[in-house]
């Protein structure tokens, strides 16, 4: 009997494709805790990141039963482009309803251990320096919002973020550069001070 463990993710989509449902459950379990520790450190709320974890899969499902796949060795990064595309929408949906909350489930960006130590008074103003990145990371380009959550909330090189979003590593370095001239200006304009204490 094949063991299925052992062979690679294309060969484990194809076996799906040809109607073997375990070949789908190996394939999920072996990046489950990737996908779903990406979309909980992005979303920061986890009956969400459960939701849109789920909502991945199905379309992985789907896709993969149309067709939809290209293998090109990167399973795992088609994968996680349809749960960051999915992010993108939850937040696109949370913002035309009007309803975005400055929260604790919300992304807290450049989130560091060092401020765990601190007042009250000075946790309230750091909170609201972050929720204030947030909202104006949230006015940049889609692509731009993009690398700057892989960068700093993933901890992804940007060599990864190249092979992730399917663009060259300059092309990778210039979305972060733009995202960060925007950020100064959209600072600048609306006169911010984003001095954590």
């Amino acid at each position: 009997m094949l063991k299925l463990n052992s062979l690679n993710d294309n060969e484990l989509v194809r076996r799906f494709v040809d109607g073997d449902q375990e070949s789908l459950e190996t394939l999920i379990l072996r990046h489950k805790n990737r996908v779903f520790s990406y979309i909980l450190l992005v979303v920061k709320n986890q009956e969400l990141a459960e939701d849109i974890f789920q909502e991945t899969f199905i379309k992985v499902i789907r896709s993969l039963k149309k067709g939809k796949y290209i293998e090109n060795g990167k399973f795992i990064s088609w994968v996680l482009r349809i749960s960051h595309n999915l992010i993108i929408d939850h937040f696109r949906k949370v913002k035309l309803k009007g309803t975005v909350s400055n929260d604790s489930s919300e992304v807290d960006i450049f989130n560091s251990q060092k401020y765990s130590e601190q007042t009250i008074e000075d946790e309230m103003v750091n909170t609201q320096i972050l929720s204030e990145v947030k909202d104006l990371i949230r006015e940049l380009p889609e692509d731009q919002q993009q690398v700057i959550y892989m960068r700093h909330y993933m901890g992804l090189s940007f060599k990864e973020i190249a092979e992730q979003t399917d663009v060259s590593i300059n092309t990778a370095l210039g979305r972060m550069r733009y995202a960060l001239i925007n950020l100064r200006k959209l600072i600048d304009k609306k006169k911010l001070s984003l001095t954590m204490i």
